[in-house]
């Protein structure tokens, strides 16, 4: 039995990808082997990774959407704790799916990671108090992402809290409208 399975082109978005982990039990633990670089290249997944990040986020609060432009980063989504709604939106010109979007509960029960393109929008909501793993194909550059609403009308996406439910930063509150000309 394979030790990961990969679902691909979910939302029928090419790249983007459910990985899924076995989990090896005996009486002592259950086992989930979460990351492995081998079994991702035999299944066609060759990012290579570079940095972790954590971030740990209160219920409620909402991160996004931003992409990063001239170092583009694929992202490897876990979450350790907690729930999350993830959302990405498809942001590469040259794409057949160009600008469609695909939404999924993340969360520490049902073991899901989302893998996410190079060149895509990327937000997510905490369901619930929440740690969320981020595996990066690339360093984070300052003044590289570009920000938009989370609530842009060119996306639709219905968000499971309301507007005055959600908490924000500064900057993620401060981001303008999607305009199709930032990422041209």
């Amino acid at each position: 039995m394979d030790k990961l399975t990969v679902l691909y082109d979910v939302g029928g978005i090419n790249g983007l990808c459910i990985i899924e982990c076995r989990c090896f039990e005996d009486r002592r633990e259950n086992l989930y082997e979460t990351y492995n670089r081998q079994e991702l290249i035999k299944k066609g997944l060759v990012a290579k990774f570079v940095q972790d990040n954590e971030a740990y986020s209160r219920k409620g609060v909402l991160r996004g959407f931003g992409v990063n432009t001239n170092v583009p980063q694929a992202k490897l989504i876990r979450v350790l704790s907690g729930k999350i709604f993830d959302v990405v939106i498809d942001l590469r010109p040259n794409s057949k799916t160009f600008m469609n979007s695909f939404s999924i509960n993340l969360s520490a029960s049902n073991k899901k990671q989302l893998y996410i393109p190079e060149g895509f929008g990327h937000a997510y909501l905490a369901l619930e108090d929440s740690k969320v793993l981020f595996k990066v194909t690339a360093h984070f550059v300052p003044g590289d992402e570009i920000g938009f609403s989370w609530n842009s009308k060119a996306f639709n996406v219905n968000w499971p809290l309301s507007a005055n439910e959600i908490i924000f930063s500064d900057k993620d509150r401060e981001n303008p409208e999607f305009d199709i000309a930032m990422v041209m």
